[in-house]
């Protein structure tokens, strides 16, 4: 997985929240960004819902003038789990694009995918229970940073099964729209990639995010307007 294949895919394993505890009920919102990508400025917004039928729709989109970006998930909550039923990630970088959907079958208990993805990597690939797209991820890391409890997971997405381990790197000040917030930090690395996110209570969607990669920062979302 490189920065220009998904672009969108570390923020969207560490994006957090739209869940409140302890009942875990979904509520829609949308949440606009200031942002830079490849080192230009560009726009993001997140938003949640209902796509009918105890059905949710999450969506994160980042767009500028060399690229346009965007993930969607569809889900459900069974138990207390949140379920991915299908989901679409799209790119256009330059002149490149990129379709790939999802299908989460759980009464066969498996994932499968198709559009601009390699044979090997279409599936089927065994489902069990908790498992998340990279999407989900985020309303887990939500609830668990609240809870105090560790930041493990289990990602089912694009034709593999990867664990995810985030850690909480210290208490940090965010100010979103000129006021000032205490937020926890929350870092995961894969390599020479870094995803860091600073959760901050009173918004169900994370104050900030910062992909970096090789060290120097390659995606970078503030929020600038919640409702």
């Amino acid at each position: 997985m490189t920065i220009l294949n998904r672009p969108l895919s570390w923020i969207a394993a560490g994006a957090l929240a739209v869940i409140s505890l302890p009942a875990m009920a979904v509520q829609p919102f949308k949440a606009d960004y200031q942002a830079s990508y490849m080192g230009m400025q560009a726009n993001g917004v997140m938003t949640v819902a209902s796509a009918g039928n105890n059905t949710w729709r999450y969506s994160l989109n980042v767009q500028n003038q060399l690229a346009n970006l965007s993930q969607n998930t569809v889900f459900d909550e069974v138990n207390g789990r949140l379920r991915p039923l299908s989901s679409e990630d799209r790119s256009i970088l330059l002149v490149k694009k990129r379709n790939v959907q999802a299908t989460y079958d759980w009464d066969k208990k498996q994932a499968t995918w198709k559009g601009d993805i390699k044979p090997d990597r279409a599936g089927p690939v065994a489902l069990k229970a908790g498992d998340m797209d990279a999407l989900l991820i985020n309303l887990a890391i939500a609830r668990d940073v609240v809870a105090g409890k560790p930041l493990t997971y289990r990602m089912v997405d694009e034709g593999r099964v990867k664990s995810m381990t985030y850690k909480v790197v210290g208490q940090e000040k965010v100010t979103v729209a000129g006021k000032s917030y205490d937020a926890t930090k929350v870092s995961r690395v894969d390599g020479n990639k870094e995803l860091i996110a600073w959760v901050v209570k009173e918004f169900p969607v994370p104050a900030r995010l910062l992909q970096r990669d090789g060290g120097k920062d390659a995606l970078d979302l503030t929020i600038k307007s919640f409702n």
